[in-house]
Order: structure tokens, then sequence, then C-alpha cells
């Protein structure tokens, strides 16, 4: 039996990568069929294989998953966030961070386009990113010198997604980083999600000692799969301040002795952030309840 990591799959089959480095092809055993269990890239998996034919016969406990796109055990979320063109949206970056607390992913902000900043845009967005580095966040700036280095730095023996708005540079950045990621333009994108038969599967490529999916797209930050009480779990800020509002339970929206709220009025929590709060709030609520059927 051999142990190794899922870096592709195709059609049914699973390429793994040993820790020597060599790959092998298998296929997945008909129990996890049954079972409801499904190997995912950035799995660690027990599997035996002989004239690069093989099953897999174990998957190891993940640290954590994303279902959209399907990918194990990831280190790091690069969220790839425009300063400019388009404007920052400090809406969708909370959003994406949420899902990914949610997920118990680590994020790294990535600010892109920052040489289209003037002075006084620049300190704003600088202003905005002090606070997410004051409430535990990693950020790297595209403009500074050693910004690229930084942030191969941090991906070093690590697995990463990249995420990041329509037209925010994640594609650049990723064709920075390797040009063998082959990422397409976002004219090319819009091509393929036109067409039929057009999607693909997750890949890890290994960059400088780094392991990079290669993704079709990331949506996994478009619905949340929570309820409303568990939404300031995913808000390292509130999780701090909330254990002195006046009711165990608060949802920080119209209860007195709110500690949330007093924040907000006096700025230790940004306005923006309490807003993202609020409005997430409400997309839970109106998000319609799954049922699941035995079928």
């Amino acid at each position: 039996m051999k142990t190794g990591r899922i870096i592709r799959s195709l059609s049914g089959y699973y390429d793994i990568q040993l820790p020597s480095g060599d790959i092998q092809r298998t296929r997945a055993r008909g129990e996890f069929r049954k079972s409801k269990q499904k190997p995912l890239v950035g799995d660690f998996v027990d599997f035996e294989s002989e004239n690069d034919e093989g099953f897999i016969w174990a998957i190891h406990q993940r640290e954590n998953f994303l279902v959209r796109p399907p990918i194990a055990n990831i280190d790091i979320a690069v969220i790839v966030t425009a300063a400019k063109e388009p404007d920052f949206a400090p809406n969708l970056l909370d959003r994406q961070l949420v899902a990914l607390e949610a997920a118990n992913v680590r994020p790294l902000i990535y600010f892109s386009k920052m040489d289209l900043l003037e002075k006084t845009e620049h300190e704003k967005i600088n202003h905005v990113a002090n606070y997410y580095q004051s409430i535990g966040y990693d950020v790297i700036f595209s403009d500074s010198k050693s910004a690229f280095e930084a942030l191969k730095m941090m991906l070093k023996d690590h697995v990463s997604v990249f995420m990041g708005q329509t037209g925010a540079g994640k594609s650049t950045l990723l064709n920075h980083l390797s040009p063998q990621l082959g990422l397409e333009t976002g004219e090319v994108s819009k091509a393929l999600s036109r067409g039929k038969h057009t999607t693909r599967q997750v890949t890890l490529i290994d960059v400088d000692e780094a392991l990079i999916a290669d993704t079709p797209g990331f949506s996994s930050y478009e619905v949340f799969d929570f309820s409303v009480e568990e939404l300031d779990d995913y808000f390292p800020e509130f999780v701090e301040k909330r254990q002195e509002c006046r009711f165990r339970g608060c949802l920080h929206l119209n209860e007195p002795g709110c500690a949330i709220k007093e924040s907000v009025a006096v700025g230790t929590i940004t306005q923006s952030r309490y807003n993202s709060y609020k409005a997430f709030y409400e997309l839970i609520k109106a998000q319609k309840p799954k049922y699941k059927t035995d079928n």
C-alpha cells in the first residue's frame, strides 16, 4: 500500500503524487460511490498500483475542503482584490473572507492594480488594509517592490487556490507566477462558458515548491451554507467582542446592549464590515432551505 496526494482528477481517473515526486494513475474503488464518498484533488489517499493501474483504498481525514471548486486540504486562498478598475468592493471581499472562514481556509488578501491609484486613493486603501491586518488577515500590495517575492515565499511548501472578481487580475498574477498555469484571458473564458462540455477539472501544479490549483472558476462564496446564528463566528473582530453583549445569542441587529453596535459607533469595528454582516444576514435569511432526499 502506498500513500500520496491527488493532484489531478479526470474522467474517473486520479493522478496521485508520491513523496518522491513520482505520479501514478488510479481509479476509486466502487465502495466510495456506495458510501457517497468522492476523492478530491488535494486529498491524501492510500492506494495500490501496479503497471500504472491502481485503486484508491482509503481517503485520509481532510483539514478542510471546498465544493466549488472541488478541492481539499487547502493551506492558503489568495483573494485577488482590485484596488481600482473595478473599484474596491468591500462587500465582495467580506463575502469571500466569510466563506473561507466557514471552510476553515486561511485567506491572504492581495490588492492588485495599486499602481493605478492617486495619492488620496492610496491612503484610503492603506487604511482599509490596516484594518484587515488588525483583525488577523495577511495583506500584500501589488505595487511594493517585494510583493511578488513575499507572495512566493508565503505560497512555498503550501497548497493554494486563487479567487477574485472578474477583472481583478487573478489570471495575470497566476501567469506571472508560472506561464505553465496557462490560464485563459477573460475573453477566452467567456467564450468557453457559452459552449457545452467545456468543464475543466482542478489540477495542482508545482510552481517553485508550491502547489497551486489551476481552477476553472471559484464560486464557493456565492451561497452561505450555514445559519444566521453562526454568521458572527466568521467575523474575527465580532468573535472577540460578542461576549460583552448584554444578551447571549445576540444577533447584533436590534438588541439593546450590543457590544458590536457600540464598537461600530466608536469606530473600532468599521461601518463597512458591519454593513457586510447585515447584508449577509439578510442573504442567509432569504436563501431557500435545502431539503435532503433519499434518492
